[in-house]
């Protein structure tokens, strides 16, 4: 009995320090992040997700409806279409779309499974399905006599080469330029922010997780784990999408609930997607056109290395690497994304 009480002792002493430890890491994100909050912003009231545009309803060739949107001159000779990244929705245009709205045709769509667009049969989410979605979106807003300067972020510019991969005579007749931000064309790691050494068991444990979901096992659990949100997905994106440690709190979570908002089964489907990504062989292709690719110093998702690798790979790329910036670097820096896409406009014509 002796022994008995002593072992439920230590039992219960063990579990009160777990607890106190767990309790600690919370109180000192509630500190953390307190503090953060108290920084002067300079967000604070910007309509993120509220900025207007016509919508135009895409209907793809295995009969998805995706959500896009224009705005700008109709009779502008040249249109800026905007591709944005994984887990991401077009309202992360919101400062290009804002800044180039009055001088420039603009077209912005969320990709199938994100945002307004619909998801369709779940064994299509791909990236080489992404490039075909980004034909048709192309061929319901951008007139006949228009030519376009297609902008991808991330996995958005994955899109865009896919879409040269399989339809590079479009590059130099129907595509003016291409900017490509924060992308790669292979051997995609969503472990690169981790220490060297945690990246393959991360990896592992990552892929397994992502399957189960992606086919709907553990789905829901893992749908739980990611609506808590708090201060730990605030810190987390914080570090993981911003090279600024100054970024503004807004941003941050405009960010966070973006990510947040795309369903599991997306984010399990092209995160499997990232990791078996290759478009090396059609890059070539995209050098028939002014291409810009912009990386940011700090971007801990892709790392500057690659993104040199993959402006080295295009044919006359031209590369721009932003101090400080990390892997969102259109909200964290759009200035700089903008004046860049102003830049490429002027080239074109």
């Amino acid at each position: 009995m002796a022994r008995w009480r002593r072992l439920t002792s230590v039992a219960g002493i063990a579990t009160g320090v777990v607890a106190a430890g767990v309790g600690g890491v919370i109180a000192a994100e509630k500190i953390a992040v307190g503090r953060i909050r108290l920084r002067p912003d300079p967000a604070v009231g910007e309509p993120f997700g509220q900025v207007p545009g016509t919508p135009v309803g895409v209907r793809t060739g295995d009969g998805v409806l995706l959500s896009a949107a224009v705005a700008g001159p109709e009779d502008a000779p040249l249109a800026v279409l905007f591709c944005h990244g994984f887990c991401l929705n077009q309202d992360v245009w919101h400062y290009q779309w804002l800044s180039l709205r009055d001088d420039f045709r603009l077209v912005r769509w969320d990709q199938r499974g994100h945002g307004r667009s619909a998801l369709g049969d779940p064994r299509l989410l791909s990236i080489d399905q992404l490039g075909a979605d980004l034909a048709a979106v192309i061929a319901a807003t951008v007139r006949e006599d228009q030519r376009v300067v297609l902008v991808g972020h991330s996995m958005g510019g994955m899109t865009i080469m896919a879409l040269a991969d399989q339809q590079p005579e479009l590059f130099g007749s129907k595509v003016a330029g291409v900017m490509l931000i924060s992308t790669a064309a292979h051997e995609v790691d969503a472990t690169n922010w981790l220490p060297g050494p945690m990246r393959p068991t991360a990896r592992a444990l990552g892929s397994v997780l992502m399957r189960g979901s992606a086919s709907g096992r553990g789905a829901a659990l893992t749908e739980r784990i990611r609506g808590a949100g708090g201060d730990l997905a605030f810190l987390s994106t914080r570090f993981i999408a911003f090279g600024d440690d100054d970024v503004s709190p807004t941003v941050v979570d405009f960010l966070e609930r973006v990510i947040r908002a795309t369903p599991i089964e997306v984010v399990a489907s092209f995160y499997l997607e990232l990791l078996e990504h290759d478009k090396r062989l059609a890059l070539a292709n995209l050098g028939r056109v002014p291409v810009v690719v912009i990386t940011g110093a700090r971007d801990r998702l892709v790392p500057a290395v690659q993104t040199e690798a993959l402006a080295a790979a295009i044919p006359g790329a031209r590369l721009v690497e932003v101090p400080g910036a990390g892997h969102a670097i259109i909200l964290e820096q759009p200035d700089a994304i903008t004046q860049e896409i102003i830049e490429l406009i002027k080239e074109v014509r």
